[in-house]
């Protein structure tokens, strides 16, 4: 009937979460020393845009075809 709460939600945490992956490869090693060296924006990045896209599917499938 109308749009799926689920649908915007899912496109903005996937965009975030694409822009926080692609600049984790742009950043240099510094921006990393607080966190004990890990890429704090690589792994977000992806939870974030698994997540994204989990929400963009469950509401295509809801709504019976994609991003409608």
């Amino acid at each position: 009937m109308g749009l799926d709460i689920r649908t915007p939600i899912g496109l903005l945490f996937a965009v975030v979460g694409a822009i926080l992956v692609l600049s984790s490869f742009f950043l240099s090693s510094e921006v990393y020393r607080a966190s004990l060296g890990i890429n704090i924006n690589l792994w977000w990045g992806l939870v974030m845009l698994a997540f994204g896209l989990i929400m963009v599917f469950l509401g295509a499938r809801r709504n019976g075809s994609p991003l409608e």
